[in-house]
């Protein structure tokens, strides 16, 4: 206790910690469970009708294939001609109602199935390597469809459907899952370890601070609760829950499993392997190997809790203070050293495990069970992949203003139309520049006349000049005219008269002159003794080349004014196509983050059941061949022709379809099978197995294993190539099962195997026996607890009575008059017929502490060597262990560590 002495410095003394309270039932956190047993026997010589006509149906046998095979395999004799004409069924094309039923092949040997199986790989094989050779030849010359797709396509579905039958048919499909139930129950504080220790000498005064933090790690998944069929919560709870921690440990392991992941309605599952069906009490190796895992999984679940809780105690010695704002301690004595010692107060929870059923399973492999969620995924990879840089691959050379073939206009302008632009038309050419004129006369002496310059167009050069002129000389016959073009050879030299042209001054005669000349072109004439002169010249000119070749007698390599053009017209293109390209990126963009919140923005329990219900997609088209199709063609045309809203799935609301009678017969055709399945199997207990994705094809491994997703079980899902699936058989439906997987429907029922019958008798027995009104699988949170078991040994010896019998036991306390017991264990049998001695009675009386009585005993019950068992099952089941686990909490205990009055 504490107390204030004068100062107003708290005294700490002694305590007595109280009594331990009494576990906290009303506050018990339960968790399912399960155990998977895998049954080990001996293949069955018949049956597995179900997995051989699956097999047959994936085969995707063409017509001409089942009597090739034949005559490959005639000398072998493994396969017979009934098998071939069975099988040629599946070739011809019918409705798949036509088609033989699986009870066809309950008598049809797994390996003949093989042999054919791998005759039509080699066969296909031979054709594809065939058809391959043939494309080659064919296309030599010309494109052709390339059919080695097909091909190759067809010889994967074979060896496809050969593995599978080897794994369906190799292993026992049958196996029990035993109905589990962790119970955690409050069961008082207890102290915990030593947080700090706090010295004080004589006098001396300690302010102490207590503080105290969480840390909630959420690298896993929200825990989910299914309170209601549509409303999904999620658990919110104190961070040191053993129960929370527990659920967050169990989806660790199942998430970060390498191969394979297990998922399932139950959260918690272990496997446990077994030879064959045996006693499943707690002694059991089943029992043992569950105990052991829950036990790891609660105490690694309770270490992390104590990870996310953390208490300090820092300490302030405080001197000449008189204010302070935390707790001070003080020692009171003035010769003696006082401990104060801090302690962690830890939650004891009571942890008990209880198996209160047991059922059976039957085991089936499936192919890629998320390719229909990857759908999702390959549209948004697609979107990503389609973003990237602008790329503008049109090259200068496809500018053109010409008209190509299939075109009404010219090809630039079609260019415009493609990219959304606006582009010139190709530039007209100039016309030539040329002059005429008439020189002044000259009458004494020689001068020089230089007219006005050509004016070459920009672009342009010179291609040719050609000289006209006509003149007279003066009077007199001394008198003669001379004529000179200067910077040329041309040199008319004493003439009287006359008209001289056209002469062409670019060509080599003269010297080129002006040859490829581009501007202002000027030419000078030197004359003597002329009149009545008149100079014309006419240019030809051509467009400036990009490249000039070396030889001016070559033409042009190509024309710059054309190549302006083009380049002008390539940027309009480019600066059009740019504009679009951004504005569907952007689209594209805006679309992918769409997508991608979609895919992300999914709550837990949504997650899960997408997940459920594609893994009962798979299992449907396993049991119904490939062939079996959630809403027939027929169908789909049907409601085209009644113009139904299919976009949103409004077909039913009225009676207008128009269906007729093999419509309809097409739709209900798998409706008995479909509704078998649905009543036959617990799918809220489903357990599947998930292996990664190089189960899967190789040629998608690049694509899959590049999937994420935030939810590390959807991942696993999306990522899978192949899953197990442990199928749970709803209680009661056990031998209709077994004559359904493994006989089909045949009518009178075929009895496949009678050990398989005989194992799903002794399942259904045994839970019937020892969990009597045991809630369903996953029973709803309710405020009533349920009644433990009761359990006694016998050593009595005691005989088949078909009246009352009363039972010595070590005791009786605890049992119930009118409750039902079960006496003796499952693995014993009677050495007379080998049957199992285990039974179940009704209580009709208690004589006294040590004896029961009960109404008949159907099988008698040797306790001499052995003592048999006595077990009233409770509702909650049967307890199988118990043990203590601890977490903390957010409470401290304080203990003086020293004797004040010792000085120690």
């Amino acid at each position: 206790m504490s107390e204030l002495d004068a100062s107003g410095a708290e005294h700490i003394g002694p305590t007595t910690p109280p009594a331990a309270p009494q576990p906290l039932t009303g506050s018990a956190r339960e968790i399912p469970k399960a155990t998977l047993v895998q049954l080990r026997l001996p293949a069955p010589p018949a049956g597995q009708a179900l997995i051989k006509s699956a097999y047959v149906r994936r085969l995707r046998l063409r017509p001409d294939e089942a009597h090739t095979v034949r005559d490959h395999l005639r000398h072998t004799g493994e396969a017979s001609d009934e098998l071939i004409e069975l099988l040629a069924e599946f070739a011809r094309p019918s409705q798949p109602a036509l088609l033989p039923p699986p009870s066809a092949f309950v008598d049809v040997p797994v390996a003949a199935l093989k042999a054919f199986g791998d005759a039509l790989i080699e066969l296909r094989r031979q054709r594809a390597v065939r058809l391959s050779a043939d494309h080659g030849t064919a296309t030599a010359g010309a494109a052709s469809p390339d059919p080695r797709g097909p091909a190759e396509q067809d010889v994967r579905d074979a060896v496809v459907a050969v593995r599978g039958l080897m794994a369906n048919t190799q292993a026992t499909p049958l196996g029990m899952l035993n109905l589990e139930r962790l119970e955690m129950v409050p069961a008082g504080l207890e102290r915990g370890e030593l947080i700090a220790t706090v010295p004080l000498a004589p006098l001396e005064e300690t302010a102490v601070s207590h503080k105290e933090w969480s840390v909630r790690s959420k690298e896993f998944t929200s825990i989910v609760t299914d309170a209601l069929e549509t409303v999904s919560e999620t658990g919110v709870t104190d961070n040191t829950e053993l129960s929370q921690s527990t659920t967050s440990q169990a989806q660790h392991s199942n998430q970060f499993n390498v191969t394979p992941t297990v998922t399932g309605g139950i959260p918690v599952i272990n496997g446990s392997a077994q030879s064959g069906f045996s006693s499943q009490d707690s002694r059991s190796q089943s029992a043992t190997d569950s105990t052991k895992h829950a036990t790891s999984l609660t105490r690694k679940a309770s270490a992390r809790a104590t990870q996310e809780h953390k208490v300090t105690i820092s300490t302030t010695t405080v001197t000449g203070s008189e204010e302070t704002s935390t707790r001070v301690l003080k020692n009171p004595s003035q010769v003696s050293v006082m401990r104060v010692d801090y302690f962690s107060l830890m939650r004891k929870w009571r942890v008990r495990l209880y198996r209160h059923g047991l059922r059976l399973t039957y085991d089936l492999v499936i192919p890629e069970p998320g390719a229909g969620l990857r759908r999702t995924h390959k549209e948004l990879a697609d979107l990503k992949g389609q973003l990237g840089p602008f790329l503008f691959g049109l090259p200068h050379s496809e500018i053109t203003d010409a008209v190509l073939p299939g075109e009404t206009q010219p090809h630039h302008r079609v260019l415009a139309e493609r990219y959304g632009a606006v582009v010139p038309d190709p530039p007209l050419v100039p016309s030539a520049p040329q002059f005429s004129v008439s020189a002044p006369s000259q009458e004494e002496g020689w001068h020089i006349f230089t007219p006005d310059p050509l004016e070459i167009p920009e672009g342009y050069r010179v291609k040719t000049l050609n000289l006209w002129f006509a003149t007279t000389s003066k009077t007199g016959s001394e008198n003669k005219f001379s004529f000179k073009v200067l910077g040329t050879p041309l040199y008319i030299k004493e003439q009287d008269q006359g008209e001289y042209g056209p002469m062409e001054l670019t060509s080599g005669a003269y010297g080129r002159y002006m040859l490829h000349a581009t501007g202002k072109v000027s030419l000078s004439f030197e004359m003597i003794n002329n009149r009545n002169t008149t100079i014309r010249v006419v240019s030809e000119i051509e467009p400036i080349p990009t490249q000039p070749d070396p030889d001016p007698d070559k033409p042009a390599h190509s024309d710059r004014v054309r190549d302006t053009w083009r380049s002008d017209v390539w940027n309009l293109l480019r600066d059009a196509a740019q504009t679009q390209y951004y504005e569907r990126q952007q689209d594209i963009a805006t679309r992918a983050a769409a997508l991608q919140e979609q895919i992300e923005q999914v709550d837990t329990l949504t997650l899960r059941r997408e997940e459920s219900e594609e893994v009962m997609k798979g299992v449907l088209r396993f049991l119904l061949g490939p062939d079996f199709a959630f809403m027939p063609p027929e169908v789909v045309d049907a409601f085209l022709r009644a113009r139904v809203d299919l976009e949103h799935g409004i077909g039913f609301d009225e009676n207008g379809l128009g269906l007729d009678a093999t419509a309809w017969a097409t739709v209900r055709e798998h409706e008995d099978v479909v509704r078998f399945v649905n009543q036959a199997i617990e799918w809220e207990n489903v357990v599947t197995f998930l292996y990664s994705y190089f189960w899967d094809v190789p040629q998608s491994w690049n694509f899959v294993r590049r999937l994420r997703h935030p939810d590390a079980n959807r991942q696993a899902f999306l990522r899978s190539g192949s899953a197990r699936v442990v199928l749970t058989v709803r209680k009661g439906w056990e031998e209709d099962w077994v004559r359904f997987a493994e006989g089909g429907f045949k009518s009178p029922p075929a009895t496949p195997n009678s050990q398989y019958l005989t194992i799903a008798r002794e399942i259904a027995a045994y839970d019937d026996r020892n969990y009597p009104g045991i809630p369903p699988a996953n029973p709803a949170r309710t405020a009533v607890r349920l009644e433990e078991a009761v359990y006694a040994t016998s050593k009595d010896v005691l005989g088949k009575s078909a009246n009352p019998v009363t039972i010595r036991v070590d005791s009786s306390k605890d049992f119930l008059v009118g409750a039902q017991v079960v006496i003796d264990s499952a693995d014993r049998t009677d050495p007379a017929d080998g049957r199992v001695v285990q039974e179940s009675q009704l209580i009709t009386a208690i004589p006294d502490a040590f004896r029961v009585t009960v109404a008949r005993l159907e099988r008698a019950h040797d306790g001499s060597v052995t003592p048999f068992t006595v077990l009233q099952p409770g509702t909650k089941g049967a307890l199988i262990a118990e043990w203590n686990e601890y977490t903390p909490s957010s409470g401290t205990d304080i203990e003086i560590g020293s004797d004040l009055g010792s000085g120690a």
